[in-house]
Formats: C-alpha cells, sequence, structure tokens
C-alpha cells in the first residue's frame, strides 16, 4: 500500500499551488486517492506559499498533513518554516540556493538548482513549479511521467505546453543525473 504526504513550500507566485494542484490531478488520473489543500500569504506575489498533497492507495483518514514524507523548498524562508515538519527518513527537495542547517539527520537531501534551470536554461522563472514538479516525479515515482504530463499540459496557458513540458522533463533531469553521485547524499 503506498500512502505518501507532500509539502510544497515557497513564496507567491512561484506556481506552487498549482504545482500542487497538478500532482493531485495526476494521482487522480491513474485512480488513487488524493487530498490538496493550499494557503498563501495575504501579499500573494512574494508572500508565504504552501501547497500540501496526500496520496493514498486506500482511503485517507484525515485531510491534514502534520509531518510531510516529501518537502520541497524553493525559498529559503519556506526551508526554515517547514524543515521541521519533514519525517525521518522523508525526502528534501531544495533549491541549491538554500542553505541547509547543520541539525539534519535521517532525511534524503536533493539540492538542485530548480529557480537557475528555469531562469538560464528554459529563459523565464515561471516554470520553477514545472521543473520542481518533475523532480518530485523523479525522486518519488508516486505517479507516472505520462500523467503527471497530460495534467500537466491540462492545466497551464494554452501556446505554453511545450515550454512547460521541457520545463517538467529538466526537472527530471536534475535528480537523474545526480542519482549516485555526491550530490545526492542521505545526511
Amino acid at each position: 500500500m503506498e500512502y505518501r504526504e507532500f509539502r510544497l513550500t515557497g513564496s507567491g507566485g512561484q506556481g506552487l499551488i498549482l504545482a500542487g494542484i497538478i500532482l493531485a490531478e495526476a494521482a487522480l488520473l491513474e485512480g488513487k486517492n488524493v487530498v490538496q489543500s493550499q494557503s498563501y500569504g495575504p501579499e500573494a506575489r512574494g508572500g508565504a506559499s504552501k501547497a500540501e498533497v496526500i496520496i493514498s492507495d486506500s482511503f485517507i483518514n484525515y485531510p491534514k498533513i502534520d509531518k510531510c514524507d516529501i518537502l520541497l523548498a524553493l525559498t529559503q524562508k519556506a526551508y526554515d518554516k517547514y524543515i521541521d515538519t519533514l519525517k525521518d527518513n522523508g525526502v528534501l527537495i531544495v533549491d541549491n540556493g538554500i542553505s541547509l542547517n547543520n541539525n539534519i539527520n535521517n532525511i534524503n537531501v536533493f539540492s538542485i538548482p530548480i529557480l537557475n534551470t528555469a531562469s538560464e536554461k528554459i529563459g523565464t522563472p515561471m516554470v520553477a513549479n514545472m521543473i520542481a514538479l518533475g523532480s518530485i516525479q523523479a525522486v518519488t515515482d508516486i505517479v507516472k511521467m505520462e500523467s503527471l504530463e497530460k495534467a500537466v499540459l491540462s492545466r497551464v496557458p494554452k501556446g505554453t505546453e511545450e515550454l512547460n513540458r521541457r520545463a517538467l522533463n529538466e526537472g527530471v533531469g536534475l535528480i537523474n543525473n545526480r542519482k549516485g553521485t555526491l550530490n545526492y547524499e542521505t545526511c
């Protein structure tokens, strides 16, 4: 039986709420049970943003997350606020611009250039959320890539499908290129 709790954190405007919705939709396409929720600061852009997704093969008894299995943090502020909500042996996916504290133990850390890849390689920071989704898929394999891509293409603005598909694949590549190297580590 599979049951995973995801917390996607960053700042408003990074598209993490959309990313949470897309992850949930991909799981629904595969017949899984899903709960998705979100919150953001009153500033909307630039304020705190959080999306949570629970994915399970069986019934979900409680729709809230206390300690998550997978934490994605795109900002230092989000990392600092939510790192203590990650379970032991959980997975931390962070933008490589984030300074990790020395108190992280018993977690799998993936520090990858999400924001830089969006800006420099893809050419727009607007797709950082798709890069993050691709990295989540590559680390967890919680949904098939085909389902995730279908959910992405159903939610992104018309005319941006190829850009978002490319960003999704870049996120997968960021993880796959680091597995088995010192850039991927267990703390």
